[in-house]
């Protein structure tokens, strides 16, 4: 691939001043541009606003997928009661990097995002949740939120009537994964333990404080003020027709430059592994994963397949968040769902009991198979409680720890009959698969 038609597919919007000097600072953001949108909206009336994202066909890049417009036009007509806008920033799916560059590069797209949102919702007070273990990010997101009030962009009687109140808190987690789960991040919001509640009601309706509330990722709000500043026809030509706009696409694993790439939706995993600068010499890709490791892991077959929601559902994964993990064939499939099967047992709050105890028992049996002690029936036993797992959970994560398991043994059952008698590490060496060696790429 030539590097002009790689500049061709990028589309950089929301990385487009990442490599710009101190690009997190509010006076580099509105030199490029940052703020007209949240200017523009001001003149809008808000349902209008709510019309623009609904028509852009902006769907939610945290995972589900969901229209972001319409997700926003569930709210009740208002009643003279507080209502709020929460920004998912709980970024914790294994191989899951878009959201946290985007806040430390550039966390003003975010925070004009917010403030358009919240208007457009007549909302007046709005919480960003962030994992706490980037602390770095919290920092940055609060200065631009300081920066953002000292200007006169949010705070008190703001916008050219003086008549917008907007209040940003940015909130600090935990650092539970299952906190990405939206009612479950309400919950520790309000400084309950943070596990999924029952639906229905939903947020819209009886979210923060039983309050209506809409939630979005941090990709999807940051992504409204290129939508407003250039309007609908400029994001539906990237894009496909049911998955319009633009991406940030996190390539990771065995290719030579790993990487962001925002491109747009429907580009193929072909195109973003050469533009990677392809897998590392010497080697042939094995599988990788369109979504994180809670998605059906895919093989060289699915290569061409675009990465849109359509036709990666079609073809038996999701693209969720777009990360995107790439193994070559020195790498044991079994060792790798058994270190995302500890990750959803170490994750799972415990609330319900599929979830609870099925994580439990698939993580004993991926560990005997990874250690070449398996059972001849432990395959069967897999798949019948990854089974009983899946779609019988309060939320996704549920699923999650079920899919990859599922999807292993369909694309790779000898590896795992191969678990019975003989060693992970005799089969796939630690060194043959490991990226650095002694600090040093391999």
């Amino acid at each position: 691939m030539t590097t002009e038609y790689t500049v061709d597919r990028l589309t950089p919007v929301l990385s487009d001043i990442w490599d710009v000097e101190n690009s997190w600072k509010l006076d580099v953001y509105r030199d490029h541009g940052g703020y007209r949108a949240w200017d523009k909206a001001l003149t809008m009336a808000p349902e209008d606003i709510v019309e623009t994202v609904k028509a852009s066909g902006l769907r939610g890049r945290g995972g589900a997928g969901f229209p972001a417009g319409l997700k926003w036009s569930f709210l009740p007509p208002p009643d003279g009661g507080p209502r709020y806008l929460v920004v998912n920033a709980d970024e914790s799916e294994p191989g899951t990097c878009k959201d946290v560059p985007l806040m430390l590069a550039n966390p003003h797209a975010l925070i004009e995002g917010v403030a358009i949102t919240s208007y457009a919702i007549g909302g007046h007070h709005a919480f960003i949740y962030l994992r706490g273990e980037v602390a770095h990010v919290y920092r940055r997101l609060l200065q631009a939120v300081r920066e953002a009030r000292e200007a006169g962009l949010i705070g008190k009687g703001v916008g050219p009537n003086g008549d917008v109140d907007l209040e940003i808190t940015v909130h600090a987690g935990a650092g539970a994964y299952i906190c990405g789960e939206e009612t479950a991040l309400l919950d520790s919001l309000e400084g309950l333990r943070g596990q999924p509640r029952l639906k229905p009601p939903f947020p819209a309706v009886a979210g923060l404080y039983a309050r209506p509330t809409v939630l979005n990722n941090v990709e999807s709000i940051a992504s409204v003020p290129a939508i407003i500043a250039n309007g609908v026809d400029w994001f539906t030509a990237m894009g496909t027709e049911k998955s319009a706009g633009h991406g940030l696409f996190s390539v990771s694993g065995h290719v030579t430059n790993p990487g962001q790439f925002e491109a747009p939706l429907g580009i193929t995993m072909r195109e973003l592994i050469e533009m990677a600068g392809g897998i590392r010499d010497g080697h042939r890709l094995k599988f990788w994963t369109p979504g994180g490791s809670s998605t059906p892991i895919l093989t060289d077959a699915e290569l061409d397949v675009p990465l849109d929601y359509e036709s990666v559902g079609a073809a038996g994964s999701m693209l969720a968040t777009r990360a995107l993990m790439v193994f070559d064939e020195t790498t044991s499939v079994v060792r790798v769902i058994a270190r995302w099967t500890d990750f959803y047992q170490h994750e799972s709050c415990g609330k319900c009991t599929p979830c609870r105890e099925g994580t439990y028992w698939m993580k004993q049996v991926m560990h005997r198979l990874e250690a070449g002690e398996g059972k001849p029936s432990d395959i069967d036993l897999l798949l019948d409680v990854s089974a009983n797992i899946a779609g019988r959970s309060f939320c996704a994560l549920g699923d999650a720890s079920a899919t990859p398991i599922q999807s292993g043994i369909k694309h790779f059952r000898s590896e795992f009959e191969a678990g019975t008698h003989t060693p992970a590490w005799e089969l796939f060496p630690y060194e043959a698969s490991a990226v650095f060696e002694a600090g040093v790429p391999r």
